[in-house]
């Protein structure tokens, strides 16, 4: 791999991740009730999971994918409604303070699993494989491309949970968090649009 394509790969992996989803909506919640510290494993089991991803998806699960295009509806559609699972949690969620001594975010697991049924992450990762993966030295620059991502995917979407962090204090008034999170479930529901209006156009 060249460098000039490594550093647009790394601009796309900075773009795509750091920009709304449900993975960032998800961590600006957990940074609002839970704080930084308690999201950590949230933010590092999304970058290791997209890192798996990756490197699964480039030896060869998106070709089967392909080859029986119903596995990608199956995904997508466990995907939409583990969305409204967890845009039913966080509209539960209470305040910041009673949630420190609650409530539990969303562990390194759960996240790093959350990656194949997540709609944006298939793009990004498909992006990725096809991209800027070069034939020549294919494992080798797959690998690459894979932790390259997870590196830059850390502190892209960590940004989203330092952030709900930040607004902790302001979200202290239990009717203030209360709205944010009824918010925040909202944005979730809304992002399984394409996901729904996909499926019901038989894509």
């Amino acid at each position: 791999m060249t460098l000039d394509l490594l550093l647009a790969f790394v601009a796309f992996g900075f773009v795509t991740a750091v920009t709304p989803g449900p993975n960032n909506v998800m961590l600006l919640a957990s940074g609002v009730n839970f704080g930084f510290f308690r999201s950590v494993p949230h933010i590092l089991g999304t970058a290791v999971g997209m890192v798996v991803m990756i490197a699964s998806v480039g030896v060869g699960l998106g070709g089967l994918i392909q080859a029986y295009p119903v596995l990608y509806d199956v995904l997508r559609w466990v995907g939409a409604a583990y969305l409204l699972y967890l845009a039913w949690r966080i509209a539960r969620s209470g305040a910041p303070k009673a949630a420190s001594t609650g409530g539990r975010p969303l562990g390194f697991l759960g996240a790093a699993a959350f990656q194949w049924v997540n709609p944006k992450s298939w793009v990004m990762v498909v992006g990725a494989v096809t991209a800027y993966v070069p034939l020549d030295g294919y494992f080798r620059n797959l690998l690459l491309v894979a932790a390259v991502f997870g590196v830059v995917a850390a502190p892209s979407v960590g940004v989203w949970a330092a952030f709900g962090t930040a607004l902790r204090r302001f979200l202290e008034a239990p009717g203030r968090v209360r709205a944010f999170n009824l918010a925040m479930a909202l944005l979730l529901v809304l992002s399984l649009y394409p996901i729904l209006t996909e499926g019901l156009g038989g894509g």
